[in-house]
């Protein structure tokens, strides 16, 4: 096999016109156009309207689980600024590519800065000079990269979903749905990645319909062998992460307001580093505001991709250097219990320990153990103890990670593999929120 090999003849074209298809209801019915690149497949579709082909073609990086068709309900807006190149590399979206053709190189091997550079060299040999690029969440980084590697190939750029340095919250969420992926806890699995992607805690005010959500589970449940083998590669890409490149080029960075993934103060963070930045919060969204206010995430990208003001955009909230600076850290509040002391037990045999709760929120407690020896112990079995709690209709419990330990305390995040268990530990912690206000007004 040559090295490199564009198999559609089109993508050899010099102007916009015999590159793009004209989009029709029918264009997301049609196979991925495919370009090969030393022994890689990449995939990806060109899509334009007559009147905006002319405008700077901008390419949609999405995340780790977006296919083609999570794009078909958003390209009509934003065509409105310009033709849409939809891509996929090796190994994500729905590339299902695991395994170079020509050398047998696992895609685990690539890492994000080489499936950067990999997309820069498909510009060159499809022909488009200036682009503008759209990465969300993974497409993010690689978008990121992008800019840093081939300045001169971008004209604006839009983000969101980032974080310069990945946090150690962060990175054990990812560490523990490797986990039960590998003990093939699929359910588990499938709703952790949810719970984890969504925030659960403010579903009232995203409004993410239960029928996405479902949707959602089951592709994630029901992923076979190679979606498997996928995850745990881009996993692995996101773990390995040390450092996320700045990009020099006019960038909007965008977020839900309640994305707790990437949270919106690193987002801000982010967006501060950058020369040229605008940043702003799409209200009621969490890390996918392009399935819960599509509208008005779409709007956003196309009016700033068309150089128009975002200020008034409709349902986003825009930021200036001094409100960003101010962007609180947690995601939620913590409350104390109206009857702390509980106790921890172990998963997998007869080991407990008596514990005292100082502080909780829907994604992790402070706990208070009986001397530092028990923390210490404790703290030997992050991913194996779960908190007991107790509501109106009894008993539950909830495992945890734990996360840090001082002297006698620990800090556990909740590990959210359950839905059930999530909304139940959500009412309890709003029930104590609501008695530590009645008992503060006493």
């Amino acid at each position: 096999m040559n090295s490199i090999i564009p198999m559609d003849p089109e993508v050899q074209a010099s102007t916009h016109y015999g590159f793009f298809d004209l989009y029709d209801r029918n264009s997301f019915k049609q196979p991925a156009r495919t370009t090969w690149i030393d022994g890689w497949k990449i995939e990806y579709m060109a899509i334009a309207r007559p009147d905006t082909l002319h405008m700077t073609p901008m390419v949609i990086i999405g995340g780790a689980f977006q296919n083609f068709n999570s794009y078909k309900y958003c390209v009509e807006q934003l065509f409105d600024a310009g033709p849409i190149v939809l891509i996929d590399l090796p190994s994500m979206g729905a590339n299902q590519q695991i395994t170079n053709v020509d050398t047998g190189l696992s895609a685990g091997t690539l890492e994000l800065e080489d499936l950067a550079g990999m997309l820069g060299t498909w510009l060159d040999i499809v022909d488009l000079p200036k682009v503008a690029v759209l990465g969300m969440s993974l497409g993010s980084v690689v978008a990121s990269c992008l800019a840093h590697q081939r300045p001169e190939l971008i004209d604006r750029m839009i983000l969101m979903g980032v974080m310069q340095k990945t946090r150690k919250s962060w990175r054990m969420l990812l560490e523990e749905s490797l986990h039960l992926m590998k003990e093939q806890r699929m359910d588990e699995f499938g709703q952790a990645v949810i719970l984890y992607l969504v925030n659960h805690a403010k579903m009232d005010l995203t409004r993410m319909s239960p029928t996405a959500k479902r949707l959602f589970f089951r592709q994630m449940a029901e992923f076979t062998a190679t979606e498997q083998e996928r995850y745990e590669i881009n996993c692995s890409r996101l773990l390995r992460l040390t450092d996320v490149p700045i990009p020099e080029c006019d960038v909007l960075v965008a977020c839900g307001q309640y994305d707790s993934f990437t949270l919106p103060y690193e987002n801000a963070s982010f967006a501060l580093q950058c020369p040229n930045m605008q940043f702003a919060m799409i209200a009621n969204a969490d890390h996918v505001p392009q399935l819960q206010r599509r509208k008005e995430t779409m709007n956003l990208f196309a009016t700033y991709l068309r150089g128009e003001s975002i200020q008034n955009a409709e349902g986003i909230i825009p930021m200036t250097r001094e409100q960003m600076l101010k962007i609180d850290r947690r995601a939620e509040a913590r409350v104390t219990v109206q009857q702390p002391f509980t106790q921890l037990t172990h998963r997998h045999s007869a080991v407990k320990f008596s514990t005292e709760i100082i502080d909780v929120n829907y994604f992790g407690i402070l706990l208070q153990m009986e001397d530092a020896a028990q923390a210490g112990q404790a703290s030997d079995m992050p991913r194996d103890l779960a908190l007991h709690l107790e509501d109106e209709n009894g008993a539950f419990v909830i495992e945890c990670l734990i996360f840090e330990t001082a002297d006698s305390q620990i800090r556990a995040l909740f590990k959210h593999g359950s839905f059930d268990v999530a909304e139940r530990l959500l009412q309890f912690v709003q029930h104590q929120h609501e008695l530590m206000h009645i008992q503060e007004a006493v």
